[in-house]
């Protein structure tokens, strides 16, 4: 059974991905975890069907994952403490509320798609205002020391936990006087979800 938290839809996954695209990915073995950027990639419907990243040649991670390509994939949105003080209740007891998802993932190198890996994710962050060539020289060396990856979803779950089971004066509260604007956007997001 899915609860309050557990409840989300693909664009919320594709969002909290797109705002937050260092993740977290972790593998079996003996490797240390790493945060890497990871672009979203979705079906027609807009279900999350691939990561797109790169990794550097001489990261760890990358020699456990050619070994074995079974990877988790940690995606971290907003979080923050929420006091009391923010609900304007003394006799409320303190949270952290966050978004956050968990996708089991299969792993594939891609040597070959390196420029395109690269030119993707600086087109996401930048647009059109600056691209990886205009390194000049410097370009070839350092993308000679990264490798491409997509990786194929194999599972997703996620938990929001954005105050959706607060009392409506209390949530308002919150909203009213949390200092964190991006948590704050993600908790209206869930309430409109429950109007």
């Amino acid at each position: 059974m899915t609860g309050i938290f557990e409840t989300f839809d693909t664009s919320d996954v594709r969002d909290l991905i797109a705002g937050y695209p260092l993740a977290w990915v972790t593998a079996p073995g003996h490797a240390p975890p790493s945060l890497l950027p990871l672009l979203g990639e979705y079906d027609a419907e807009g279900r999350l069907t691939h990561l797109l990243g790169h990794m550097g040649r001489r990261n760890p991670l990358h020699a456990q994952l050619v070994a074995a390509s079974s990877a988790t994939i940690l995606v971290n949105g907003p979080h923050g403490y929420v006091s009391p003080a923010h609900a304007d209740r003394r006799d409320w007891g303190p949270t952290w509320n966050y978004a956050q998802l968990v996708i089991e993932a299969q792993v594939v190198f891609l040597p070959d798609e390196t420029d395109h890996a690269l030119g993707a994710l600086t087109f996401a962050m930048e647009g059109e205002r600056w691209t990886p060539r205009e390194l000049g020289s410097r370009y070839d060396g350092m993308a000679a020391a990264i490798i491409a990856f997509r990786t194929e979803v194999t599972s997703l779950s996620g938990r929001f936990k954005l105050g959706q089971d607060e009392a409506p004066d209390t949530f308002a509260a919150i909203v009213e006087r949390h200092p964190d604007k991006a948590l704050v956007s993600w908790m209206q997001r869930f309430a409109r979800k429950r109007e």
